[in-house]
């Protein structure tokens, strides 16, 4: 079935399966779930980047996309609300790491509890953030 509307979808990628395969691979697999969850045929691909993914539909790459392409940018929207969300409930779970207000960014404070508290279930062991 072909898209005949405004849709989007999300795809999300584990932290384990980042470390296993790295991030922009990572982001590339996310993009790949984001395209099935549509539920629909794409004509055409626009992508935030310069890099391809594996995807039989034709496709656009372009450098600094979310700056220049309003889809992109509604895209790039979407993906951080949606990874603010998850995080918010992360911090439910973990609240001692305060991922509420920096999101998983490595800001001085999420560093300081790293050192504090050591990693927990949800932290990427690739990416140092001490």
């Amino acid at each position: 079935m072909a898209c005949s509307e405004i849709k989007w979808g999300v795809g999300i990628v584990s932290e384990k399966v980042i470390d296993k395969i790295n991030i922009l691979e990572a982001t590339k697999l996310a993009m790949q779930k984001a395209i099935k969850d549509l539920g629909c045929k794409v004509d055409h691909l626009l992508l935030d980047g310069n890099f391809k993914i594996y995807c039989a539909t034709t496709q656009k790459s372009i450098i600094k996309g979310d700056q220049k392409v309003f889809s992109i940018a509604a895209a790039s929207i979407i993906a951080k609300v949606t990874r603010d969300r998850i995080m918010d409930k992360y911090n439910d779970k973990y609240p001692e790491y305060g991922f509420k207000k920096h999101k998983g960014y490595p800001t001085k404070f999420h560093r300081q509890k790293i050192k504090e508290l050591g990693f927990c279930k949800i932290h990427r062991r690739s990416f140092s953030a001490v």
